[in-house]
């Protein structure tokens, strides 16, 4: 069962963006960023490649 999202296209905040960069800097997943975030996972990877951030992947 996947989990809905309610923020359909909603712009980025400014805090939001520093809390991206925090935690992909941190080394987190792409998955547990989405949720600290509460936005899809694609949402997170299009903004991450936009500020030219590198997400790890888990193995």
């Amino acid at each position: 069962m996947s989990e809905k999202f309610e923020r359909h296209r909603q712009p980025w905040r400014q805090d939001e963006i520093q809390k991206l960069h925090l935690l992909a800097g941190k080394g987190m997943s792409l998955r547990a960023i989405a949720r600290a975030l509460t936005r899809s996972e694609e949402s997170v990877k299009d903004r991450a490649k936009q500020d030219r951030l590198t997400i790890s992947k888990l193995r």
